[in-house]
């Protein structure tokens, strides 16, 4: 895999912080117009353009290095696509400009628009397809789950490590066909298992706040792009996680050969997901455990943006209004 660490071990800079929470507050902003409307593209499209153009503003040479599907999939923010206003630091980008289209199509809880920034190389540079992945929260011993291990050995593991009995753990798994065997198998452990319809990226994040959130592991294939953005915030607040690209056609092989993948069976660590100084905004569209979603009022817009930073280990929790012109174009 072709990753290098930052060069001079320096950080990104802190006024690219706030500079990206705009980015995802414009993307949100343009996705939430579509709430409930019912129409999946459009809202994505208005998200994507709206990330596009505020990507554009930044003072950075960025490349998109997790994003919606590959360069024939334009005009979607595309792998290998070059944003940024052709100055400043090289950056890569993972993206996902609105995540949960279908939940914002028929606004339920937990779509959200969301970016992670790192040094180039820092972040996985892979092709869109699914990935394997098991996740905890931060304060347990290393490697207390893995996810080649059975679910109820990952269960028992878990439950001994916290103190608690397995029925006191609880799994989120995306409610998919494909995850029947693995919902009856931690159910058959004694866990609670929460289904979420849509939301991968959350789903993950929500396993470092489980006193609040009430979730302690998540288990499942998802996207791998939802992966990545998922590790940048788990190294930011703490967490385990461990992810394996799913390549089970010989074509996804030889496309993920062509980005650097060496080894298509390679289970990756949180670190070989997301390391150096990673920044990730993340901005509400609909209200969910994480963020509440955008809200329209008398000529202004009120977002709610969660700004992390593995290189400080801040979390910033950003309401912000919004004076709204005709477009509801926010700066």
């Amino acid at each position: 895999m072709n990753r290098i660490p930052s060069a001079d071990g320096k950080g990104l800079d802190r006024n690219l912080t706030l500079e990206l929470a705009r980015v995802t507050e414009r993307a949100a902003v343009a996705a939430a117009q579509w709430r409930g409307r019912g129409d999946e593209m459009a809202a994505d499209q208005a998200a994507v353009d709206a990330m596009r153009s505020e990507l554009d503003r930044l003072a950075i040479r960025g490349r998109v290095v997790i994003g919606e599907g590959e360069r024939d999939a334009a005009p979607m923010l595309y792998i290998g696509e070059q944003v940024g206003a052709g100055a400043g630091p090289a950056v890569d980008l993972a993206v996902a400009p609105l995540e949960g289209s279908t939940l914002c199509a028929k606004d339920m809880p937990g779509a959200i628009s969301i970016v992670a920034m790192a040094a180039t190389g820092s972040l996985l540079y892979a092709p869109d397809v699914y990935m394997d992945k098991i996740a905890v929260g931060p304060g347990y011993p290393k490697d207390v789950v893995d996810l080649d291990a059975p679910p109820a050995a990952n269960i028992a593991a878990l439950a001994q490590a916290k103190g608690v009995s397995p029925r006191e753990i609880t799994i989120c798994i995306l409610d998919r066909p494909r995850h029947a065997q693995l919902i009856a198998q931690c159910r058959e452990a004694g866990a609670r298992v929460r289904l979420i319809g849509d939301g991968d990226v959350a789903g993950v994040i929500v396993t470092a706040q489980p006193a609040e959130t009430g979730v302690d592991m998540y288990l499942g294939s998802g996207g791998a792009p939802e992966g990545v953005l998922a590790a940048g915030v788990l190294r930011c607040v703490g967490g385990q996680m461990q992810g394996r690209l799913v390549l089970d056609s010989a074509a996804k092989v030889t496309r993920a050969a062509g980005m650097g993948v060496e080894d298509p069976k390679k289970k990756y660590a949180l670190e070989e997901l997301a390391c150096g100084d990673v920044v990730v905004c993340a901005t509400g569209v609909t209200s969910g455990p994480l963020l509440a979603g955008v809200r329209f009022d008398r000529g202004v817009v009120e977002t709610e943006t969660l700004v992390y930073r593995s290189s400080t280990g801040t979390v910033r929790r950003i309401h912000a209004t919004h004076r709204a012109p005709p477009k509801f174009d926010i700066d």
